[in-house]
């Protein structure tokens, strides 16, 4: 009967050891983000472990001393009770008996729990664990001042630390976590990873390159300008004289049309210089967040590329770097594309096909810091500009040349190889070729 009492406190403490165990691992796995929002909706649970997240030192060391205090005194209390019952090997069984406890229903239980639920039960402990960390507060306090200076002494500055992550590797992270779990990428994936990468693209990334620039020679007549600009179907185009790395201005399609209208129908006998609007040159290594934001600075839509010599290299417009987060955008009188043609297991794609977008669609893997273009990245493989029907097998396709404009791969058969396959290869075998770097995206807007 005297042995109740230390049967009963041991429980208790058991139950303690269980609640400490499992409030660190939800307050440290809980979505900051949601108890912020939370938080800002009103919520007193919320405000209350905001407020703790956000002096998480004191909070671990506070749940750690509470922990460590409940499982040394289970301990030892347990070896007072088998050595009544058991005499001095009653510390064998103690040890045996208060390991497996406090592994079971100390540790991996209750954590176990708090993953499956971290925010629901962060917020149920939240009032609990601000007492905690303020009746705890001078020991913690003086905890923290001897770990900071034996970490100093060992050459480590705690007050200089820093989370090695940023808020935008943080968010990547997530994203992938959320693909993972889902098994496939969703547009809003696709449009979140789009916001993140406009950090890392240029405007050389994005950029129509001047091979598909649809833009107008001066010296034309006027009659054969509209006819250019209502064959193409374009809002703005580029417009040169003598040479069209002379770009002089950019022609507003409204423009004509309204001179056309003043002119009573005599196009020939419009100035279409006075039409031009100012060109504005931007630099192809313009990071693409940059430009986004220039753009709306600047309420415009258009801007020429220019490599480091002041040579045109294309044009870039607010709609293409917008199709960077949310994708292809189409209108009426948009012509679709054949980027992408299906034929059984093969795709036959236009070698100016953007990897990054093939990734995207089709939920590939395929490297998009090698080359911008599909037919850029099978020549970075090959290290040679291939002929037509060679063949070259990397990142697991299978892909084969099917038409060559001079020095550019126009059209490329891509086969996934199965693992099987691929194993047989050694995953990067090659018997011929490679594309180069074009951008697949129609002129001017």
């Amino acid at each position: 009967m005297d042995n109740w009492p230390l049967i009963v406190g041991v429980l208790v403490l058991l139950l303690l050891s269980a609640l400490f165990s499992g409030s660190e691992t939800a307050l440290t796995a809980a979505s900051r983000a949601r108890i912020t929002h939370m938080a800002r909706q009103g919520d007193k649970r919320a405000l209350i472990l905001k407020s703790l997240l956000d002096m998480p030192e004191r909070l671990i060391g506070a749940i750690l001393l509470g922990n460590n205090l409940v499982n040394i005194l289970a301990s030892a209390l347990t070896t007072a009770l088998f050595i009544k019952l058991f005499g001095q090997a009653g510390v064998v069984w103690a040890t045996f008996v208060m390991t497996a406890l406090v592994l079971v229903f100390g540790e991996v239980m209750p954590k176990t729990y708090a993953i499956l639920n971290p925010e629901r039960l962060a917020l149920k402990v939240a009032p609990l664990m601000w007492w905690v960390v303020r009746v705890f507060a001078p020991v913690v306090m003086v905890v923290e001042a001897l770990v900071r200076q034996t970490l100093r002494l060992l050459g480590a500055d705690v007050a200089r630390a820093q989370n090695v992550l940023s808020f935008r590797e943080e968010l990547r992270g997530t994203i992938e976590m959320v693909r993972e779990k889902q098994k496939k990428t969703t547009r809003d994936l696709f449009m979140l990873d789009g916001v993140l990468d406009l950090q890392d693209l240029t405007v050389g990334d994005v950029m129509v390159h001047r091979t598909r620039m649809k833009s107008i020679d001066i010296s034309r007549r006027p009659s054969e300008i509209l006819d250019y600009v209502l064959a193409h179907g374009y809002t703005r185009y580029p417009v040169w004289h003598e040479n069209p790395d002379n770009i002089i201005g950019v022609l507003h399609a409204r423009d004509l049309l309204a001179a056309l209208a003043g002119a009573r129908g005599e196009i020939d006998a419009i100035d279409i210089r006075s039409l031009l609007l100012p060109a504005w040159f931007v630099p192809e290594h313009t990071p693409l967040h940059e430009q986004l934001a220039a753009f709306l600075r600047r309420k415009t839509h258009f801007a020429i590329v220019v490599d480091e010599y002041g040579e045109v290299q294309g044009l870039v417009t607010l709609e293409d770097i917008m199709e960077e987060i949310v994708g292809d955008i189409a209108d009426e009188h948009d012509r679709a594309l054949q980027e992408v043609r299906r034929e059984g297991e093969a795709y036959i794609i236009d070698g100016a096909t953007p990897v990054r977008d093939l990734n995207r669609v089709h939920g590939w893997d395929l490297p998009e810091d090698k080359a911008t273009t599909i037919a850029g990245l099978v020549i970075h493989e090959a290290q040679t500009i291939p002929e037509v029907g060679q063949t070259y097998t990397f990142h697991g396709f299978r892909f084969e040349i099917l038409g060559r404009e001079r020095h550019r791969i126009t059209r490329i058969r891509m086969q996934p190889q199965s693992q099987s396959t691929q194993d047989e290869q050694g995953g990067h075998a090659h018997d011929g070729t490679r594309g180069r770097d074009v951008h697949e995206r129609d002129g001017a807007t």
